[in-house]
């Protein structure tokens, strides 16, 4: 009965003119192997683990980790190239690499548990908890809602103070900033990503829990889930026994780099590091195969669509082909991927690339991250989800063309 209404639901929306995203059963993100029976995605992992091992050696990047799981099951979670060029150390499982803005999903995903356990609610005002908390629009900012800071619905032009967080402005001077940064819409009205905004969950977790935001995340997100490696911050990284060192490109090839802390700043943002071990756990419970610490109502709820993400169509050549629709959910993208549900999020900070997500109705979840800016791997992503979904070949790799870069 519940998939019935939600058919008619969107039948009624469709003819309403109304964009529409595949509508998901009320089952989902629960354990359901009837979903793709019979379907085994090991060859897929097995394609990826070749085609890493070919972006690193013919786009000589440093290094690349590769993440593929199933339902409950890692398919690979591997290391292909170094960590440093200067010491030659090999990318491991449990390599630690940051993820820059990957960490929404762990920031989205512990408000879930904070409304679950009744000390908030998605409605919760910002300014009941943070009364010194403004916006240009005064009245406007007195609404602002947790969930509007999670899906990127605060009224603010894309990416507010990022140029000042990135000139080592502190936090707090640039939280109180943004009530002199003009807004673009009445907050909850319309989508603008953020970092400094969105990391106001930080604040709010702290004023109901009385814990650091930090602290929270390890014990009721990585310490459950067995993500042993996983840390916040610079120091944490590297103390962490093996971690990907950020490369960026000097006159001689790739330079190693101590990785910046501006964005370690803003912990909710982009605060997190982990290792393949660890993000292969973190997708089998995105996927619902943990609802012990992550019950399948409140994945629902993180995963829902909230606002259109138009900017989302364009850009990368598998962006404009295959999505024909974007949304901004709690911490993670939601895509309609060529008719298919894509959960995703992309991340990039100095020396760093990342790119994660899952197709909740194939139970099939994929991360590459990288230790340099090279453009070369973020077209693994979609060729591992176009063969898993048997969908027509396209060079989204385009290897040749990056191994003449790199030659140079």
């Amino acid at each position: 009965m519940p998939q019935t209404k939600a058919a008619l639901l969107a039948l009624l929306l469709a003819c309403a003119g109304a964009p529409v995203l595949p509508v998901a059963p009320a089952h989902a993100n629960s354990i359901d192997a009837t979903r793709e029976a019979g379907r085994d995605y090991t060859h897929i992992a097995r394609q990826g683990e070749r085609l890493a091992q070919r972006i690193v050696d013919e786009a000589r990047i440093p290094g690349l980790m590769l993440v593929v799981v199933q339902d409950d099951r890692v398919l690979t979670a591997r290391g292909f190239g170094v960590a440093n060029v200067r010491t030659r150390e090999p990318v491991t499982p449990d390599t630690a690499f940051r993820v820059a803005s990957l960490s929404k999903g762990f920031a989205a995903t512990l408000a879930a548990l904070l409304v679950r356990d009744g000390a908030l609610s998605w409605d919760t005002r910002i300014s009941n908890y943070l009364t010194a908390f403004r916006l240009a629009d005064v009245e406007g900012s007195q609404n602002l809602t947790v969930r509007d800071v999670l899906s990127h619905r605060v009224g603010l032009p894309y990416h507010a103070l990022d140029n000042d967080l990135e000139a080592d402005q502190p936090y707090p001077l640039l939280v109180a900033k943004l009530g002199e940064t003009p807004i673009i819409c009445r907050p909850g009205d319309c989508y603008g990503y953020q970092n400094i905004a969105f990391s106001l969950i930080g604040d709010i977790a702290f004023a109901v829990t009385g814990d650091f935001y930090s602290r929270l995340v390890e014990k009721r997100l990585f310490h459950p889930l067995g993500m042993y490696g996983a840390t916040f911050g610079r120091d944490a990284l590297e103390s962490s026994p093996s971690w990907a060192a950020p490369h960026v490109r000097g006159r001689g090839g790739w330079v190693p780099v101590r990785p910046k802390e501006t964005y370690y700043r803003v912990p909710p943002a982009a605060g997190v590091n982990a290792s393949a071990r660890d993000l292969a756990q973190w997708l089998i419970a995105q996927l619902g195969h943990r609802p012990e610490v992550l019950p399948p109502d409140l994945l629902r709820e993180v995963h829902t669509p909230q606002v259109r993400t138009p900017d989302q169509l364009g850009g990368s050549p598998w962006r404009r082909e295959r999505l024909r629709n974007a949304h901004y959910a709690l911490g993670w993208r939601s895509y309609d991927y060529s008719g298919h549900r894509l959960q995703f999020h992309g991340g990039a900070v100095q020396g760093y690339r990342a790119m994660m997500g899952f197709l909740p109705d194939h139970g099939l979840g994929v991360a590459v991250i990288w230790n340099s800016e090279s453009p070369a791997p973020s077209g693994l992503f979609p060729t591992l989800i176009d063969r898993a979904l048997g969908l027509p070949q396209r060079d989204w790799l385009q290897l040749e063309r990056h191994a003449a870069r790199g030659a140079r």
